[in-house]
């Protein structure tokens, strides 16, 4: 008998920890979730991030997200929940300052992504309290998420963890009832299909992934 499963994904922590710099950005999270949790019926997967914004050295990087959310909308098994992308200015002391001068500072600009790992820890036991799922997994590597995974272990189920990182969270290692390292062959064995259609139109693979 298959085991009912979930799949919850935080986006930034997939990409920037499998997808950036690969061949393999423009990835089917359903169908990797299928060729690394076999004897798994999968009823759902949700997917988690957040609207980027452009960057002077990324103008192009809203389009192509916005491409790749449009091919995940077509995976009739697939929710998106979004968070929030926020840019801000830091003024930060530089490490480097000596004991006895004064300090010294530079300003930064930092983007960071809020709530996604908080939108799914919520979500993982939410949806074990209400019994969705025997087998919880999720695919990211932040620790931030160890608390949520002994609740929904607390609760009699299952969390694997499908880490896109070659050196998983020690913590989540130990908390898991499974873990998984996500290999370079599962992504190239689990791409979108170069042009798909959907109720705008026909979209494509952005040329520069």
């Amino acid at each position: 008998m298959l085991v009912r499963t979930r799949v919850y994904i935080d986006g930034f922590n997939l990409y920037y920890g499998a997808l950036r710099r690969t061949p393999y950005r423009w990835l089917d999270p359903c169908r990797l979730s299928e060729l690394l949790l076999p004897g798994s019926h999968i009823d759902c997967v949700k997917y988690f991030t957040a609207h980027v914004t452009a960057r002077p050295q990324s103008p192009l990087k809203p389009q192509r997200q916005q491409a790749y959310l449009r091919a995940l909308r077509t995976l009739p098994n697939l929710e998106i929940i979004l968070g929030a992308y926020v840019n801000q200015v830091w003024r930060l002391p530089l490490a480097n300052t000596a004991a006895d001068e004064r300090p010294r500072y530079i300003t930064v600009r930092r983007s960071q992504e809020k709530g996604t790992d908080v939108s799914l820890g919520v979500h993982l036991v939410n949806d074990a309290h209400l019994d969705r799922f025997e087998t919880g997994v999720i695919i990211s590597n932040d620790s931030d998420l160890l608390e949520a995974v002994r609740i929904v272990r607390s609760m009699g189920k299952r969390v694997g963890v499908l880490s896109p990182c070659r050196h998983p969270s020690r913590s989540l290692m130990r908390e898991a009832t499974f873990l998984k390292v996500i290999r370079a062959g599962a992504l190239a064995e689990s791409q979108l299909p170069t042009q798909l259609t959907d109720a705008k139109g026909p979209l494509h693979k952005p040329g520069s992934w």
